[in-house]
């Protein structure tokens, strides 16, 4: 069962796409969505990340930053960027421990859930019906942006 809203977000610090450093008090302040997915370069996964992907001006325009987690590694995580042109950090959770901190571990993958964090690191939304095409249209839809 994903975590509440209303919940403070779990902190975390992993390594991204090109193996820096991130933390979610990087985004203190911030509107953060935190969308975890099974797997790199797979048909749903392509599409969810690439909705992100294509409105991901709309989302620098409201201040809102965007993070897909799954457990694949940093070189998957550069595949996957590189071929579909993605536009935002991947994080890289090797070692399962946002996916057990965020209730969303489907035994050995992510489950597709997305949390958006507000600035002071409370959930805001929970979307665990995930519509993979129109994604990232709907989170600006739920967040009246």
């Amino acid at each position: 069962m994903a975590l509440a809203v209303g919940t403070q977000a779990p902190t975390f610090t992993v390594k991204d796409t090109n193996g820096n450093t991130v933390s979610l008090s990087d985004f203190a302040g911030k509107t953060v969505v935190l969308y975890f997915y099974p797997k790199d370069d797979t048909p749903g996964c392509t599409k969810q990340a690439c909705s992100f992907r294509d409105a991901k001006q709309t989302y620098n325009d409201k201040d809102v930053v965007i993070l897909g987690v799954s457990v694949d590694d940093e070189q998957s995580h550069q595949q996957f960027t590189e071929k579909y042109g993605l536009n935002f950090p991947l994080l890289a959770d090797t070692q399962q421990t946002l996916v057990k901190a965020y209730d969303v571990d489907g035994g050995g993958y992510a489950k597709r859930v997305t949390y958006v964090i507000d600035g002071s690191g409370k959930i805001v939304h929970v979307d665990s019906s995930v519509n993979t095409t129109t994604h990232a249209s709907d989170v600006l839809a739920a967040l009246g942006l």
